[in-house]
């Protein structure tokens, strides 16, 4: 016995299945980037792209566009995925 009390274990959780979220200036750099993530890191499923207005603003040119990007694996490299975003003068979302 390993000396942990069952009736207090708690179950071992599986991987922590994680979403990057990259944040663009507009439409389309965020499409370049969503084109330019499958190649360049490999990715099982297509990035979403999701328009996040800001605060305020009814106006469509008044609007940052995110790419969402699942990473099951965890295996994407935080620092690589912000120098993407920022060669589009985006950035990466901290989680």
């Amino acid at each position: 016995m390993d000396g942990r009390d069952p009736r207090t274990a708690v179950p071992e959780n599986g991987g922590v299945s994680e979403r990057h979220v990259l944040v663009l200036p507009d439409r389309d750099a965020a499409e370049e980037v969503a084109g330019e993530l499958p190649d360049r890191f490999g990715l099982a499923e297509e990035p979403q792209l999701v328009r996040d207005a800001l605060a305020g603003e009814d106006d469509a040119e008044d609007a940052q566009w995110l790419v969402v990007v699942e990473d099951p694996d965890g295996r994407l490299d935080p620092a690589a995925l912000d120098g993407l975003a920022a060669e589009y003068e985006g950035w990466l979302e901290a989680p």
